[in-house]
């Protein structure tokens, strides 16, 4: 299969409130062959919109009217863990990046990207890539870490751990450091997609939702460091 078709299969949703803005994301996304669904121009809209549509990427602004931006990836991936949601806006103040992430968000790109840095984002964003505005990956990563030092709250009846494999674990251990799906695949010398099922097969087995989750459940057991 073609990187083209590959594109074609991804199904985008534009969310701002800047009808200009929205359309030309839209256009120049349609135009490098990924198929754009839906755009909505509130929060609101938004919901209702996604729900119908049900895209692999939502590229949302933060700031809207009538439900913001956060909230709204909150509802929609609450509703779908599945959903990709790449958030372009043109704040870079880390608490906006933070709350964005904490909210279910897997990527954080600033509007003065490039449209080729946008359409790339996109696809990566809709393989379970992590992707950020250089600077800001390793301030979510940072503050992973600080969490991650905090003292868990006491659990008598936490379960025990579940068992990964082997290849699971190197699978995690590489998502933990940062690297993305094709290059853990170069790594270990095995296909992208093998790569993939073992992130789903984790997931399932962690009882997480996202890679972005699957990163801090990795540093808080000291896996980034090995």
């Amino acid at each position: 299969m073609s990187e083209q078709q590959q594109s074609d299969q991804i199904k985008v949703m534009v969310v701002d409130d800047h009808p200009m803005w929205r359309d030309a994301v839209a256009r120049d996304l349609a135009e490098s062959g990924l198929d754009v669904v839906a755009t909505a121009g509130d929060g609101e809209q938004a919901v209702r919109r996604a729900k119908a549509v049900a895209p692999d990427v939502l590229v949302l602004d933060l700031n809207l009217p009538l439900k913001p931006g956060v909230q709204v990836c909150k509802e929609l991936v609450g509703a779908n863990p599945k959903l990709r949601v790449l958030v372009l806006s043109a704040s870079g103040e880390h608490a906006d990046v933070l709350e964005a992430v904490k909210s279910g968000a897997t990527g954080y790109l600033l509007k003065s990207a490039s449209t080729e840095e946008l359409i790339d984002a996109v696809r990566r964003t809709a393989v379970g890539d992590p992707v950020f505005t250089p600077g800001l990956a390793g301030l979510v990563l940072g503050e992973y870490r600080r969490l991650a030092s905090e003292p868990a709250p006491s659990n008598t009846d936490e379960p025990k751990a579940p068992q990964l494999t082997d290849r699971e674990t190197e699978v995690l251990r590489l998502v933990a450091k940062g690297l993305s799906y094709k290059q853990i695949a170069e790594r270990l010398v095995i296909s992208h997609r093998t790569v993939q099922n073992h992130v789903q097969n984790t997931l399932g087995k962690l009882q997480l939702h996202n890679r972005v989750e699957l990163v801090r459940y990795a540093i808080e057991r000291g896996l980034d460091d090995e």
